[in-house]
């Protein structure tokens, strides 16, 4: 019988070893991948999902259920009216605050978008501030199903925060498809390694190896690599202040 611990191996993130949430950025299904192997390591392409400790799912199942209630009740909306903002059924948006259910990527998104905040703003456990290194050997990353795709969050999950730096790594022949983020919510992304084709609500734009681009990640937007080689870039995702 599966168990809301099992569900939350594929969930958009996996606990770390130090109490951050890995999650993901723009797949509708994500697993968790081994430990990165450095900069100039090849895209994890048929990676397993690693083994999520039950102690870890409980951490993220109980993280998702304090953040969602904190904030719904924050913002003064019953399930029913986020139920209705977000498209979510009521009685998920119930299961997750209660701890019973570990939601898909697309359904943590969605209520991410509805109340108007980052997607950190879910997974992030309470912690300190300061410095905080974070070793390449020691990271997990999260890989789409067909293995094209790995996201590595280039950040601590220690706090709400409303700038997210993101290590991209997208295969040869890889495309990735994103729904629209919350209004506002931009993206830069740079290349550093082989050739992309980013589309922005079907605006087509090519770059090469140290090009650049800015756009407004509300809209519909995908990511293609049109190189021979695997393709990396660095992306910095922006969102707005929430609006009282």
């Amino acid at each position: 019988m599966r168990t809301a611990c099992d569900d939350a191996r594929g969930v958009l993130g996996a606990v770390l070893d130090h109490g951050a949430v890995a999650r993901g950025l723009l797949a509708d299904s994500f697993m968790v991948s081994e430990p990165s192997r450095g900069a100039d390591a090849e895209p994890l392409h048929d990676a397993e999902a690693s083994p999520l400790h039950e102690e870890e799912g409980d951490i993220l199942i109980v993280t998702l259920a304090h953040n969602l209630k904190r904030l719904r009740t924050r913002q003064g909306l019953s399930l029913e009216r986020l139920s209705a903002r977000s498209g979510v059924s009521r009685s998920m948006l119930g299961q997750i605050e209660q701890g019973r259910s570990a939601p898909s990527i697309s359904i943590l998104w969605k209520i991410a978008r509805s109340l108007n905040v980052p997607f950190s703003a879910l997974t992030t456990p309470s912690g300190d501030s300061g410095t905080v290194v974070l070793r390449a050997d020691q990271a997990k990353s999260l890989t789409s199903r067909d293995g094209r795709f790995v996201s590595r969050a280039l950040f601590p999950f220690t706090a709400e925060r409303r700038t997210e730096f993101y290590e991209l790594r997208l295969a040869f022949l890889g495309h990735e498809v994103a729904d629209p983020h919350a209004p506002g919510t931009t993206e830069n992304l740079v290349v550093t390694r082989g050739r992309v084709e980013i589309t922005v609500d079907e605006q087509r734009h090519e770059l090469s190896a140290g090009d650049a681009i800015r756009f407004e990640a509300d809209v519909p937007h995908a990511y293609r690599n049109i190189g021979r080689d695997d393709a990396v870039m660095y992306l910095v995702m922006t969102y707005v202040d929430p609006q009282d």
